[in-house]
C-alpha cells in the first residue's frame, strides 16, 4: 500500500529473497520452531542495519510546512522474546520475507522523486545485502541464536513429562534494567561499588536437571512442581522478580538474555484483580454468591467490577480458556478476596459475606490439575494449603518446605478452610461471544499502545493482561477482534471454539491470515488466552450469552 500524502500512514513495502539467492542452510529452517527463530534473529540485524544506516532517520524539517520530511524505513522493534512474527519470516519454500514501512520522502505535499529513488535503488539493496543474505551473517551466531531458542522450546515441552510446570536454570539473570527496559541487569561494577546482581541458584532439594539436545550440555536449576507452589519473603528480596521472569516463560528468550532457559508451561496465566473491568456473563459464583439485593453471580455481569469481583472474573476465564497454571502476587490482588481471618469470620457472619476466599478454593483447584504459584509475604495460612514453599532472601532461592509445613501443623487449624478444601469447586460455564456486538460503531480501530486500542468509539485497556509483551501482539489482538463480528447470529461456538479455531488458522497460514496480504510487518503472535482477555474486557452490550 503506497501512502497517498505526506501525512499519510508510510508505504508498506515486501521484499522477498528467494532462497537460492539467501542461502540460507535448510537445517536452519528445518521445522517451525527454527524458522520461527531465524525470522527472529534477521528482524534483529535488519532492524539494526537501519539504524547503523541511518536508514530510520527522518528528515528534518525546516520549522515550516514546505520543509523536507519522510525517507525513513522502519522495521518491527524487536523485543528480548523471540515470538512468531510478521516482519521477517521463512517462507515454506526456503524464500526470506520482509515487510516493512518507506515513509516516502516530501517536501510540502509534493514527493521528493530523485530522493524515492534513491532508497529503492540504493539503500533498500544495501540493507537486503546486509541482513538477508547468508554469506554477510556470522554462521556462528546464526546457528547459536536458533539452536539456543529450540533448546528453550525442548526444555518447556517436557516440564509435562517431567511433573513440573515452570523451570529457572541456575545463573538466571532475572532482575532487569529498570521498570522500563526489559534487558537485563547490568553485572559490571561501575565507580568501584560492587554489583548488586544476584544470579538465580536453586536449592539442592528442588534441583532438576536437562540434557539439552542441540548444545550438548546439561542444565540444572530449580524445577517448580504441578500443584500448589508459595514464594514468600521479606519486601524487596525478589519474590516478584521471579514471579515476572515466569508469567513471561511461555515466551522464548534471545541468547544473552538472561532469562534463556527459565520456562513455565505455556497454559499459565497471570492473575490479578482490575477495578473497573468490564465483566460479561461469567460464572463467579464458585468464589462470590448471596450478593445483596440478589444479584445473579452465576451470570455476573458489570462495567465496573470491584476488585474482588474482577479477580474472580479472572480465573473464571482463564479456566475457561483452558489454564492450567495460575500465577498469583499478593501485590496485585484484592486482600478481601484472597483470605478472611479467623477474627473477622467471628465479627462477620458467614451468612453476611458473598465471598469464598481463594484460600478456601485453592487446594479444590489443586484437586482438578490446576497448579497454582503464589507470591504472598503477609498471611501465613497460605502454609496450610501449600505443597511446596520457596523462600526469597536477598535474590537468594531456598526451600522452606518443611519448616512451613511445621508452622501451619503447630498453629490451630482453620476448620473453615479445611471445609472448603473437601468441597466441590464449582463450575465453569462456557459462554458463547455474540458477533454483532464486536463491530466497531464508528469502523475504525487504531491501536494506541502496547495495552490500549481504539475499538470504534470505545477505549479497550489492556494493561490487566500482563503477558502481552509487545504492541505488534496487540496489533495482531485487534485484527483477531474484528474477525469475531463475522460469527453468525445465534451461534452456539464458544469462546474456546472460537480462538482454538483461530489458532488452528494461525498454525496453518501464519499472521498473514488476519491481514489479507496487505503486507502487514506490524504483527506478532498473541497466545489466545490474551485474545480472549481482550474480548472479555471490551466493553459492547450483549456481547455473551451463557452456553446453558
Amino acid at each position: 500500500r503506497a501512502q497517498g500524502d505526506p501525512y499519510a500512514k508510510p508505504t508498506r513495502c515486501r521484499v522477498i529473497v528467494k532462497g537460492d539467492t539467501a542461502k540460507f542452510p535448510p537445517v536452519s529452517h528445518q521445522n517451525k520452531v527454527r524458522s520461527v527463530a531465524l525470522g527472529d534473529y534477521l528482524n534483529r540485524v535488519f532492524y539494526q542495519s537501519c539504524k547503523d544506516m541511518g536508514a530510520d532517520v527522518k528528515a528534518r524539517e525546516a520549522g515550516n510546512w514546505n520543509g523536507p520530511k519522510g525517507g525513513d524505513i522502519e522495521i518491527s522493534r524487536p523485543t528480548q522474546h523471540v515470538i512468531e512474527q510478521s516482519a521477517v519470516r521463512i517462507l515454506p519454500n526456503g524464500d526470506i520475507c520482509a515487510q516493512f514501512t518507506v515513509n516516502l520522502p516530501a517536501r510540502g505535499r509534493s514527493i521528493l522523486g530523485h530522493k524515492a529513488v534513491q532508497i529503492f535503488d540504493q539503500t533498500l539493496p544495501q540493507l537486503v545485502q546486509k541482513s538477508l543474505i547468508y554469506t554477510s551473517l556470522d554462521a556462528n551466531v546464526v546457528t547459536r541464536h536458533v539452536l539456543n531458542v529450540e533448546d528453550q522450546e525442548w526444555v518447556r515441552s517436557n516440564l509435562e513429562i517431567r511433573g513440573l510446570v515452570a523451570f529457572v536454570p541456575d545463573g538466571a539473570i532475572l532482575p532487569r534494567m529498570s521498570g522500563a527496559d526489559d534487558r537485563p541487569m547490568d553485572e559490571t561494577v561501575k565507580d568501584g561499588e560492587n554489583s548488586k546482581l544476584v544470579r538465580f541458584h536453586s536449592p539442592d532439594t528442588l534441583r532438576v536437571s536437562f540434557d539439552l539436545p542441540n548444545m550438548g550440555k546439561t542444565l540444572a536449576g530449580i524445577g517448580i512442581r504441578k500443584g500448589i507452589t508459595l514464594i514468600v519473603g521479606g519486601g524487596f528480596h525478589g519474590k516478584s522478580t521471579l514471579l515476572s521472569a515466569l508469567q513471561v516463560g511461555m515466551y522464548n528468550k534471545i541468547p544473552g538474555d538472561g532469562r534463556e532457559f527459565c520456562v513455565c508451561s505455556s497454559t499459565a496465566v497471570k492473575i490479578r484483580s482490575e477495578d473497573g473491568r468490564n465483566v460479561s456473563e461469567v460464572n463467579i459464583s464458585p468464589f462470590i454468591s448471596n450478593l445483596p439485593f440478589g444479584k445473579n453471580t452465576e451470570c455476573f455481569a458489570s462495567p465496573d467490577a470491584s476488585g474482588s469481583t474482577s479477580q474472580a472474573t479472572n480465573i473464571m476465564e482463564a479456566l475457561e480458556m483452558g489454564a492450567k497454571t495460575l500465577l498469583i502476587d499478593e501485590d496485585t490482588c484484592a486482600t478481601n478476596f484472597m483470605i478472611r481471618d479467623d477474627k473477622m469470620m467471628e465479627l462477620v457472619h458467614k451468612d453476611k459475606e458473598p465471598i469464598t476466599p481463594f484460600l478456601y478454593k485453592v487446594k479444590t483447584l489443586s484437586k482438578q490439575g490446576i497448579s497454582v504459584i503464589l507470591v504472598v509475604g503477609s498471611c501465613g495460612d497460605f502454609f496450610d494449603v501449600a505443597d511446596t514453599t520457596i523462600l526469597m532472601d536477598s535474590y537468594s532461592c531456598y526451600d522452606v518446605t518443611n519448616r512451613a509445613k511445621q508452622i501451619a501443623a503447630s498453629r490451630a487449624t482453620n476448620n473453615g478452610a479445611l471445609a472448603a478444601s473437601r468441597a466441590s469447586f464449582g463450575n465453569v460455564t462456557p459462554r458463547c461471544p455474540v458477533g454483532t456486538a464486536f463491530n466497531p460503531n464508528n469502523g475504525k480501530i487504531t491501536v494506541r499502545s502496547k495495552a490500549l486500542i481504539a475499538y470504534g468509539d470505545v477505549e479497550l485497556d489492556l494493561s490487566g493482561l500482563e503477558q502481552i509483551v509487545s504492541k505488534e501482539q496487540t496489533n495482531s489482538i485487534a485484527l483477531a477482534l474484528q474477525r469475531l463480528t463475522a460469527l453468525e447470529n445465534g451461534s452456539k461456538m464458544t469462546i474456546f471454539q472460537v480462538l482454538t479455531q483461530l489458532n488452528a488458522l494461525l498454525d496453518h497460514e501464519g499472521l498473514e491470515a488476519l491481514t489479507n496480504g496487505q503486507f502487514d510487518g506490524s504483527l506478532a503472535r498473541p497466545r489466545t488466552f490474551e485474545i480472549a482477555g481482550a474480548i472479555n474486557r471490551l466493553r459492547a452490550n450483549e456481547s455473551f450469552v451463557q452456553l446453558k
